[in-house]
């Protein structure tokens, strides 16, 4: 059974950063692509980041894209979030997950099968 465990968030002042962690257990990590997702309070769940498999290409929303880099360690079956110049409107709960097809690097929710239980980012102005 594939479980996702993140850990890393915490209360942060704008202009700080985070590293959020994603360890995740129970099949072949390499194969698979690695996302993140977050959902603030009356929002919906959005894309943040993705990582692909063995070419390592990186995806970033556009409201990101430039502060956050995301990667990971095949090593450990770990992905990273390091977020950098974090904003308020960055608090959320932030969600890791991986999808069931190889190979592919999906960016929408429901393309994703397995999530993590989430992390608060909290992000003071």
């Amino acid at each position: 059974q594939v479980q996702l465990v993140e850990s890393g968030g915490g209360l942060v002042q704008a202009g700080g950063s985070l590293r959020l962690s994603c360890a995740a257990s129970g099949r072949t990590f390499s194969t698979y692509a690695m996302g993140w997702f977050r959902q603030a309070p009356g929002k919906e769940r959005e894309f943040v980041s993705a990582i692909s498999t063995s070419v390592y290409n990186t995806y970033y929303a556009d409201s990101v894209k430039g502060r956050f880099t995301i990667s990971r360690d095949n090593a450990k079956n770990t992905v990273y979030l390091q977020m950098n110049s974090l904003k308020p409107e960055d608090t959320a709960i932030y969600y890791c997950a991986t999808p069931n097809a190889r190979f592919l690097t999906p960016m929408r929710p429901d393309e994703y099968a397995y999530w993590g239980q989430g992390t608060q980012v909290t992000v003071s102005s």
